[in-house]
């Protein structure tokens, strides 16, 4: 007979999203427990954004040695120890570890259970051997590489982000399945540190992102010698290890593409499958499970969050909307998510940061917008560090609101946040031209833009006119 407990939440997974939400509410004095069979953490701490920034640090390093030269700095070409490369990856995972272990859970007062959730009713949860009564429950579940149905796929060893990280060898010629954000990050990388990379993808590369600034990413991977074929679609795979064949097509013409590894990354798939939802009467969907904007399913008293609620899938997002259900289920408040402001970041370089509406969505909702552009080119430190591809655009409605920006230029995750402040407000232009800002630095960016919105009316002939007349006043 197993263990029968009563709590005032489970939570279903430990990634970002459920320990966000596990660490708030037991230390604001609720009963919390935790269930996860698999690594604490989840898919950022073990497999995504951790080691994936990690690797493309390592692939920086690279890079900055080769191009030295810019500098008036003459060096070798870099020697990659491909040991220590996955050595700094694990060792910087096992830094943050701590951080999101069970032990520090436990000691915050959360019962970890390493065991996986399924439910059983509306309110109860079973757990290898427990049975969970829980007033409320958290699902957050996270997502997993999705394996398209490619014929031949299954007769060969490929990567995704779950076990790329793992292998240490140096790897002659990467063949990608996939020219999203992940596929492009660990492109680079891989080309930086030695490799031969090809990038086959059936749509647009980067397609979700603003083609003004994708082509600036793309453009500088291809010049760094990574070979990327759109609207390609990939037909069959075979070969064996170190031998790897795609077949595809373009534009009716049959295409064949080899190399040594295989790298899918073509889209997530929410891990939802296997907790029996039906016993709970929670409605799930291909893209995650449903909620409304307090972050409850179909059954009030469960939650999802994450990757395993449909919308958007960044590890930022699964942490804002673990606050939300905080405030919905410890103080009962009315709380609704507001994705007015989501920034996305995709870690290329140059890097590729959105924040808000792109040009074109606020035009199909906005109609009469102002497009407000600046270069990293006209900005004197991107001059000084020899890093000026890229630009800026901010989008304001016609009253001058701002609404979104997409930048892409060195540093531009850490740029752009300048506007999450204006875009989540609902502020003005001016508040952002107004501002004072030091000088050199890339952020000066933000305000060339934002005066932009002026120029017209500030040198036009009428203001000409005011001022000569002013003038002459005496």
């Amino acid at each position: 007979m197993g263990e029968r407990i009563e709590t005032d939440v489970c939570v279903i997974g430990a990634g970002s999203g459920g320990l966000s939400f596990a660490a708030g509410a037991v230390q604001m004095g609720a009963d919390v427990v935790l269930l996860e069979k698999g690594e604490m953490g989840g898919d950022c701490l073990n497999y995504g954004c951790v080691p994936s920034k990690a690797l493309i640090a390592a692939g920086h390093a690279a890079h900055a040695v080769r191009s030295a030269k810019r500098f008036g700095i003459e060096a070798a070409e870099p020697t990659i120890d491909h040991e220590k490369v996955h050595a700094h990856v694990k060792g910087v995972i096992a830094d943050i570890a701590p951080h999101d272990s069970q032990e520090r859970f436990e000691e915050l007062g959360v019962r970890v259970i390493r065991e996986h959730g399924r439910f059983s009713g509306p309110r109860t949860v079973m757990a290898g051997d427990f049975e969970i009564f829980a007033k409320r429950i958290i699902i957050s579940t996270g997502s997993a590489p999705a394996v398209p149905p490619i014929p031949g796929l299954d007769t060969v060893s490929f990567f995704t982000n779950e076990t790329i990280f793992d292998h240490a060898e140096p790897i002659e010629h990467l063949l990608v399945i996939g020219g999203g954000p992940i596929g492009l990050e660990l492109a680079q990388a891989h080309r930086r540190l030695g490799a031969k990379v090809t990038v086959i993808e059936g749509l647009k590369a980067l397609g979700n992102d603003d083609p003004d600034v994708a082509v600036v990413v793309k453009d500088r991977l291809a010049a760094e010698g990574v070979d990327i074929h759109e609207e390609t679609m990939v037909k069959s795979i075979s070969g064996g290890a170190g031998a790897m064949v795609v077949e595809a097509e373009h534009d009716g013409a049959a295409l064949n593409f080899e190399g040594s590894h295989l790298l899918l990354a073509v889209g997530r798939t929410p891990n939802i499958g296997d907790l029996n939802l039906e016993a709970a009467g929670i409605e799930s969907g291909r893209g995650g499970i449903p909620v409304n904007a307090r972050m409850q399913t179909s059954s009030k008293r469960v939650f999802a969050i994450g990757d395993a609620a449909e919308g958007y899938k960044f590890t930022h997002i699964a942490g804002y909307q673990a606050g939300i259900a905080i405030r919905n289920i410890l103080f009962r408040l009315p709380t609704k998510s507001d994705y007015t402001a989501v920034p996305w970041v995709t870690y290329t370089s140059p890097e590729l940061a959105q924040i808000g509406l792109t040009e074109a969505a606020a035009r199909q909702q906005f109609g009469d917008i102002k497009v407000l552009q600046a270069k990293f080119a006209d900005n004197d430190r991107a001059r000084a560090e020899a890093e000026t591809d890229g630009l800026l655009k901010v989008i304001t409605t016609s009253k001058g609101i701002v609404v979104g920006a997409s930048m892409v230029g060195e540093k531009a995750g850490e740029i752009i946040q300048s506007w999450c402040l204006p875009i989540s407000k609902k502020m003005k232009i001016k508040d952002v031209a107004g501002l004072i800002l030091p000088y050199p630095t890339l952020g000066e960016i933000n305000k060339r833009a934002a005066g932009s919105y002026y120029t017209p009316s500030l040198f036009s002939e009428r203001t000409r006119k005011i001022v000569r007349f002013l003038l002459s006043l005496g």
